[in-house]
């Protein structure tokens, strides 16, 4: 059973599912970059009118579409492709041979600080509105984070990411002055 939940991107969904989906954390697709993708679920799911970005994660999956088209069109092909994957297959669809992120392998220990306040503090947060944030530098006081899913291009991303991640960091970590997304 496929449920979906609203985000606080109108131009994103998040689709719920009792199956994992993803057993090696989150990953996104983009439209842009459909390509490069080898997944033919994400291809399938990418060709949609519409679909700008997924992403897929533990047990859910957000879409981010375009303008043109609306959700009452979009949202039931989004569910049937699940259901219909999850019918013929009894896998998840990201297992670990799929990994495609580069780890950040890091001795620094205010990088580890950041990279656990981002995953035990901000990370379950984000998720909840159908999204994901990575760590990508931190030089000069300045962390640097790449929003996903939901989360790229939301309105409200930006004063999530001031008023949110920023407070958190630099209360959790002394030596972080503000946080920039890429």
């Amino acid at each position: 059973m496929i449920q979906t939940e609203t985000t606080p991107n109108p131009d994103s969904l998040k689709f719920l599912s009792e199956k994992t989906i993803s057993v090696i954390g989150t990953e996104e697709f983009q439209k842009a970059k459909e390509k490069e993708v080898s997944i033919p679920f994400v291809k399938k799911l990418l060709s949609f009118k519409g679909v700008e970005l997924i992403l897929l994660s533990e047990n859910f999956l957000s879409v981010k579409k375009t303008k043109e088209v609306s959700w009452n069109e979009l949202k039931p092909m989004v569910i049937s492709h699940l259901n219909d994957y999850f019918e013929k297959n009894n896998e998840p669809i990201l297992k670990n041979e799929q990994k495609t992120e580069n780890n950040v392998d890091n001795n620094d220990e205010t990088v580890n600080k950041i990279i656990e306040v981002l995953d035990t503090k901000i990370r379950p947060a984000v998720a909840r509105d159908g999204g994901d944030i990575k760590f990508k530098s931190f030089e000069d006081g300045i962390v640097k984070v790449e929003l996903q899913g939901s989360c790229s291009g939301c309105p409200s991303s930006l004063m999530t990411l001031k008023q949110g991640v920023q407070n958190l960091l630099k209360h959790y970590v002394k030596e972080v002055n503000s946080v920039e997304a890429i």
